[in-house]
Parts: structure tokens; sequence; C-alpha cells
């Protein structure tokens, strides 16, 4: 069954941090690029970071060296380590497969308050 499952979002004062967690079923994970994706209300969703199977990782202009992703191919699950958190991260994070999309999970909350 093809699965996304994120979790590890919450309510978090600015300039505080969390860690985003996402278990994907093998056939999405395995060997392929992984991305955290982001939507905040009324706009388009964003790639935020992707990590390919080897390690090698990208992250979105508005990063600006914040945020860390990294995989655990054993586990099947990526991970996305967010500090210095802005008002305007809050959004819903989801996590996919970048160049072969799949159904969409149900993402995490994340809510960072001023």
């Amino acid at each position: 069954q093809v699965q996304l499952v994120e979790s590890g979002g919450g309510l978090v004062q600015a300039g505080g941090s969390l860690r985003l967690s996402c278990a994907a079923s093998r056939s999405i994970f395995s060997g392929n690029l992984m991305g955290w994706y982001r939507q905040i209300p009324g706009k388009q969703r964003e790639l935020v970071a992707h990590i390919s199977s080897g390690g090698i990782t990208n992250y979105a202009d508005f990063v600006e060296d914040r945020f860390t992703i990294s995989r655990d191919n054993a586990k099947n699950t990526v991970y996305l380590q967010m500090n210095s958190l802005k008002p305007q991260d809050t959004a819903v994070y989801y996590c996919n497969a970048v160049a072969s999309m799949q159904p969409w999970g149900q993402g995490t909350q994340v809510t960072v308050s001023s």
C-alpha cells in the first residue's frame, strides 16, 4: 500500500525548533529523491528541501540554513529538523517523492507564534 505519514508538527514560539518525520512505504522511499513540502494557507504547495537516496540535499532559498533534511534508508523515513522558526514558516508540511509524486498524506501542522 502506497502511504506517506507525516508527524512531529506542533505549536512553537518564534526561534524554536521542531523535528518532522515522514514514514513512507518502501515502494515510495527506496532509491527515490524525497522531499518536504509545505502549504501556507491561501498559497500553493511549495518545495522546502529534498534529499537523494545517497544523501545529497538541496534547500529552498527561504530556508536560509535553518532546516536540515535527512533520511534513514533502513526505516524508510525522512526527517526535517527545523530551527530558528519564524511565524512565516506556519504551514502544513508534507513529504513526497519528488520525481514520482504519490497521493499526499495528511501532512503535519506547524504553527509558529510571534
